[in-house]
């Protein structure tokens, strides 16, 4: 393009027009129109791209902070409409009053003028014309000259350092005061050959004039395009201007630069000055750093790691740790850093992705240090200290409160030097496999004769009594649990050290058995049961017997009296009893004063993982943190997400403090037992029945859901997995009209015409378990029909001894048990088969049932019916059991790869068909 045809005169219509005006708010308008009438516009460069398209670099201003550079771009679009662009160096970056006031240097005759000749120029020295004439002079000195191009700039980069005043926040969100802090910063700054003035890139001055020592007069044009380009190599690392980075915060107003924020600063800065400062200088940038700055890095070497693993003041049960690193003559605990790792998401599955790198940790101070530690040491410090500093158990001394047992783990961490008390090493020796606990030597007092495991269980009892620690003995049901424990109470007295009575918790049905037990394999042990209002009279008493024996209801009932009282040991047997912490049972025995606490159950877990924490905090308090921490970190992850790792960490961390051992594994002398599934087609009639019932159900169930979440809707949940289980037991079970109409069940006609006559004619005795009492009266209506001889048990019956002694005599070959009443705490050995007439989605509570049969003393093989409807809910719960069953198993046994249940599998059972 020819200087002659350069002319716009459809651009400087749609310019004239005020198109542009629509793109700018008012005040910005405004602005502009005051910085073109009172402020200095220099051009720095007009370029014609193409026909009807330009570009113009100008620097306007009116003082040395107000000053900004500004690029608009111009071009008309097919259409005729104007299409505009600006880039800017002010805080707005665009579109902004210093753009406002180029546009309106167009709209003005004489601007149009200026940018014309100003192009001329330009393409007379791109053509060669060195004869050409020079363009006027600016109106003022420090507007930016026309005929001189500007130079190229030569980038330095200066970090600093400066003291900010930061506002001190009060709960009112009032600023309650100043604290100064010392922060770093990066300060831009370009120089020009020639030129004796660096400038700061942030601060736009288009030109600068200055007179040399013989008098001569200079003028600087700065290139602030290039300037900008330079700019854009900082953009990239993190900076933040410094209102973005500490807002509210006061500097001094000479001091301009970037910065990054203060809680941030020591790793970053130590890593900018390390890593990106050397790449800089090789781009081009010359990077001065004083001496002092800080943000050294120090790294973590073997021989500079320190522990110190000591006993709290409080006594025996917690133990403090200090852990870190000497650098240059100082300690540095390293626990304050660990928890700002967790914080800030470092987790080992990261550290384990980069075992050959080293990490950086802020050491604090204004000096902003950072200690460099290998991934390996960092790795096996946060696989130990996820869960644990998740509780915030960190002192104001910055040391680390641990219970004993974590405390016994830690002396023996893989790849990390503990200096830990004598005690802790023993214990930690002992915790790593359960052969080193000695066996103990029955007490002279015992009247029964020990199989190995139940001495080994009360050797167990003995290690936990030795080193302060507390259990749960998890042993199947018919193990001897009430013996095992009897043992450990009776070594107790005979060793002089029991100063206290004992004191057995359990469900009123197993109180006789309890007292039975102990006359006949204790009888060295004084007893006293609690029961009846008599019981008040011994109040004042219980010092006099070494083992007091009451209910879960009387214990509450006694609350006062029983938790005044020390004991020596309180043991909860079924103590499931406690699984829910809010209940009355659970916070009574919490608050019993106790040198030693054990749970008895074969059942620690029934529901979910939240009854186990229930269990361990009666024991140990504080050792698997509090409920709202165990959620997040343990519970959430393993049920919900099916989370291996989280099941492996609780697993070991309770691995010790519960002893667990299965039939199978222990009670070799056992006859074998069998299980065996009948699957049941419905009628037609009753299948109608089902799907009307399920349809309904189904639907209800989703709008619940979908409006409340499923852990608002267990209420609905529960009710349809109600009716849809009762319809498969028998439809009259159900109190609506249509279900009524239907009289006939399939599963009550298997179970009386095929199933029931065969196993009495074969001589069997026969259990018959039902969540429902409801059906066990129809089941017994049809026993009384046809002439079969039976008795029954449920949460009505007063008189329990009769009807099991009846059995256990032979005199009837039928026994009727509802599940919650007859599912534990009753022996009944000369049982050979039990029906399981309903499943229910526990696997724990329908194996406590069929071990009242199968169990220590059983001679005859065993039999376990379980009768299921086919397509239907059954066969879900049956399926579900499995899962939950493999669940329980890898919590208790440590095997994370049985863990597969999760909480959708509840809203499956009856949802999906």
């Amino acid at each position: 393009m020819v200087v002659e045809d350069f002319s716009f005169p459809k651009l400087w219509a749609q310019v004239r027009s005020k198109s542009w005006l629509w793109l700018f708010r008012r005040q910005q308008i405004e602005e502009g129109g005051r910085l073109f009438k009172h402020g200095e516009i220099g051009l720095a460069g007009v370029h014609v791209c193409a026909e009807n398209e330009l570009e113009i670099i100008a620097g306007i201003g009116t003082g040395l902070f107000n000053a900004a550079s500004v690029t608009a771009h111009l071009r008309l679009r097919e259409d005729g409409s104007l299409a505009l662009t600006t880039h800017c160096t002010c805080v707005a970056g665009t579109l902004c009053q210093h753009a406002v006031a180029v546009m309106m240097l167009l709209d003005h005759e004489e601007g149009r003028k200026r940018i014309v000749g100003m192009a001329k120029v330009r393409d007379k020295s791109a053509a060669g014309e060195a004869n050409a004439e020079p363009a006027a002079p600016a109106p003022s000195a420090a507007a930016l000259p026309e005929d001189q191009p500007p130079g190229e700039p030569s980038p330095v980069l200066c970090v600093r350092r400066m003291v900010v005043q930061m506002p001190q926040i009060t709960a009112r969100r009032n600023i309650g005061g100043w604290e100064p802090r010392s922060i770093a910063f990066i300060h831009p700054c370009a120089e020009y050959e020639g030129c004796p003035v660096r400038f700061e890139m942030l601060v736009r001055s288009p030109a600068h004039q200055w007179t040399d020592a013989d008098g001569t007069r200079n003028t600087l044009v700065r290139n602030q395009r290039a300037e900008r380009l330079l700019l854009a190599d900082l953009s990239g690392l993190g900076f933040k201007s410094f209102s973005e980075a500490l807002p509210g915060a006061k500097a001094p107003e000479s001091t301009l630069g970037f910065m990054t924020v203060p809680g941030d600063q020591a790793l970053f800065w130590a890593q900018f000055l390390k890593d990106r400062v050397p790449k800089l200088r090789e781009s081009g940038w010359r990077v001065e750093v004083p001496e002092d700055i800080g943000f050294q890095i120090f790294e973590a070497e073997d021989d500079a790691w320190f522990t110190n693993l000591e006993g709290d003041q409080g006594g025996r049960e917690w133990f403090s740790l200090d852990l870190g690193v000497e650098i240059e003559g100082r300690r540095i605990s390293l626990v304050p850093l660990l928890v700002d790792c967790i914080d800030q998401g470092l987790t080992s599955a990261v550290l384990e992705k980069n075992l050959d790198q080293r990490f950086l940790l802020s050491l604090g101070g204004d000096r902003g240090d950072v200690l460099s530690v290998p991934a390996q040491r960092l790795v096996v410090l946060l696989r130990f200290f996820d869960e644990l500093l998740s509780t915030r158990p960190v002192r104001k001394d910055g040391k680390l409160q641990l219970d004993k047992l974590r405390a016994a783990q830690l002396a023996t961490l893989d790849g990390m030097p503990i200096r830990a008390p004598a005690e802790l090493a023993i214990l930690s020796q002992q915790l790593g496999s359960f052969r080193e606990i000695g066996l103990i030597t029955p007490p002279a007092g015992l009247k029964a004769s020990l199989r190995d495991y139940q001495r080994e269980g009360a050797s167990w009892m003995q290690f936990l009594r030795e080193f302060g620690l507390h259990g749960i003995l998890a042993d199947d049901m018919g193990l001897g649990k009430t013996l095992q424990t009897l043992t450990h109470i009776l070594l107790e007295k005979e060793s002089g050290r029991m100063k206290h009575p004992c004191l057995i918790v359990a469900p009123t049905s197993v109180l006789r058995n309890w007292i039975n037990e102990s006359i006949k394999f204790t009888p060295a042990l004084s007893l006293l049961l609690m029961q009846g209002q008599s019981r008040k009279s011994d109040f004042k008493h219980l010092k006099q017997y070494d083992l007091v024996v009451t209910s879960y209801p009387l214990l509450v009932k006694d609350a006062d009296v029983m938790q005044a009282q020390e004991w020596h040991i309180v043991a909860l047997d079924e103590a499931q009893n406690i699984k829910n912490p809010k209940s009355l049972a659970a916070q009574t025995c919490s608050g019993l004063k106790a040198k030693h606490r054990l749970c008895l159950t074969g059942t620690p877990m029934e529901n979910h993982l939240g009854e186990l924490w229930s269990l361990f905090n009666f024991l140990m308090p504080g050792l698997l943190s509090d409920a709202d921490t165990f959620r997040q970190h343990y519970r959430n992850p393993i049920e919900r997400d099916a989370d291996v790792e989280r099941q492996k960490q609780l697993s070991t961390r309770i691995q010790p403090l519960l002893l667990r051992r299965t039939k199978d594994a222990v009670a070799k002398e056992l006859p074998p037992k069998t299980e065996i599934l009948h699957t049941i087609e419905l009628g037609k009639e009753q299948t109608d029945l089902y799907e009307t019932i399920r349809a309904a159900m189904d639907k209800r169930v989703r709008e619940a859901i979908a409006a409340n979440g499923l852990d608002r809707s267990q209420i609905v949940v529960l009710d349809a997995l109600l009716k849809l289980r009762q319809v498969c037991c028998h439809p009259q079970l159900l109190k609506q009209e249509s279900a009524q109409s239907v009289s006939d069940s399939a599963k009550t006609a298997f179970l009386m015409d095929e199933l029931l006559p065969e196993l009495i004619d074969e001589g069997r005795r026969i259990l018959i378990f039902s969540q429902f009492t409801e059906m066990l009266a129809l089941i017994e209506a049809r026993l009384k029909k046809d002439g079969i001889r039976h008795v029954k048990l449920t949460g009505s019956t007063r008189d329990r001894e009769t009807p099991i002694q009846e059995f256990q005599a032979g005199k009837v070959p039928v026994f009727l048990i509802s599940l919650k009443a007859g599912g534990a705490g009753i022996n009944l050995t000369t049982a050979d088969t039990v029906i399981h007439y309903d499943p229910w989605w526990n696997p724990a509570a329908e194996a406590q049932a069929s071990d009242r049969a199968y169990r220590i003393g059983q001679k005859n093989p065993v039999f376990v019916h379980k009768l299921i409807c086919e397509g239907t809910i059954e066969e879900r719960i049956l399926k579900m059991q499995q899962q939950k069953a493999a669940l329980v198993e890898g919590l208790l046994a440590g095997r994370a790869d049985k863990l597969q249940l999760t909480q959708a599998d509840i809203q499956a059972l009856f949802m999906t068909e």
